[in-house]
């Protein structure tokens, strides 16, 4: 199956880029996580090495600072934690017992990233480097991305539970449901925001707002999440209840077979792919340089995606 995801998804017709400095910052961020005991066995050390978050975060990111990809790396390692915890271990089975993590990862969101508020020492490791992102998020000093990244993490936390709900009673959502959720259950969007970070001023609040360039947002953050189903699809048809993936809603609610479903899944990317770049050349043509900018950061994320995504021992 991970062949023929391969060869039917189009390539994005956009430059592959990679940022000079993802070496150096990948190592910074495996101390990171070390240090902070976000993973703390050699074989899920192992694991996350073979994610190459810095790969993905230094393809989506080729033009940041250093310290902005360093950002993106350590925001994408803490999203690939919790991933695993939910979807690999027991965490994300019962909504009852994810919901005290949850909660308490909601308490370090609430701290915004406050320099004088003490790191939750007591809450553990994945609520320390939480908040240890939002103060480095508050010190770029643009408090509207803060807001916005902090919102979308606690959107992202709490479509966690819904998950959870799912892996009780086994159950496949349909597709127009998986669809909204994945946008949030993905972690593409935050990661957005901190790419955004990463660069010098973007759009302002009122063109930001632009109902053109929000749907091509909704756009970006689909093709990243669909990307990522169908090339994960391979390791995750074998775990069940498999329900949250593209390709398995459109089985359960079509009827479809799993080589139908797959076609119908890469036939959706495909489709989405073209109109996303027939939508992101109109806009660029209208476009000043600040949205031009922000436009190019979407490009890099749906090429990084594509890119890191043919190579990742993640969905080996």
């Amino acid at each position: 199956m991970r062949g023929y995801a391969l060869s039917a998804l189009h390539e994005p017709p956009f430059a592959a880029r990679r940022h000079p400095a993802v070496d150096r910052v990948a190592a910074a961020s495996a101390d990171w996580a070390r240090d902070l005991g976000l993973v703390d066995d050699p074989a899920g050390q192992r694991r996350l090495a073979g994610a190459h978050a810095a790969e993905l975060a230094g393809r989506a990111c080729p033009d940041a600072t250093v310290d902005g990809l360093r950002l993106l790396t350590d925001l994408i390692t803490w999203l690939f934690v919790v991933d695993d915890a939910c979807d690999d271990g027991d965490l994300g089975v019962d909504p009852t017992r994810l919901a005290p993590t949850v909660a308490t990862l909601l308490t370090a969101l609430d701290r915004h990233g406050d320099p004088a508020a003490p790191a939750p020492t007591d809450a553990g490791p994945l609520a320390v480097a939480l908040h240890d992102l939002c103060r480095r998020a508050r010190d770029v000093r643009r408090p509207a991305l803060l807001l916005r990244l902090v919102s979308q993490l606690r959107e992202y936390l709490l479509a966690l539970l819904w998950e959870a709900a799912n892996r009780e009673h086994r159950r496949v959502p349909g597709v127009a449901e998986y669809v909204q959720m994945r946008r949030h259950t993905g972690g593409v969007r935050p990661s957005f925001t901190v790419t955004d970070l990463a660069h010098p001023a973007r759009p302002g609040p009122a063109r930001r707002a632009d109902p053109a360039l929000a749907a091509l947002d909704v756009l970006a953050t689909d093709l990243v999440c669909w990307c990522n189903d169908l090339f994960s699809y391979d390791k995750e048809r074998g775990v069940a209840p498999g329900s949250h993936n593209l390709v398995t809603t459109i089985a359960g609610e079509t009827g479809q077979g799993e080589e139908a479903a797959l076609r119908a899944a890469a036939a959706r990317f495909n489709a989405t792919l073209d109109v996303y770049a027939e939508r992101d050349a109109a806009l660029v043509a209208a476009a000043d340089d600040g949205t031009r900018a922000f436009l190019a950061t979407r490009r890099d994320w749906v090429r990084a995606t594509y890119d890191w995504s043919r190579a990742a021992a993640r969905y080996a």
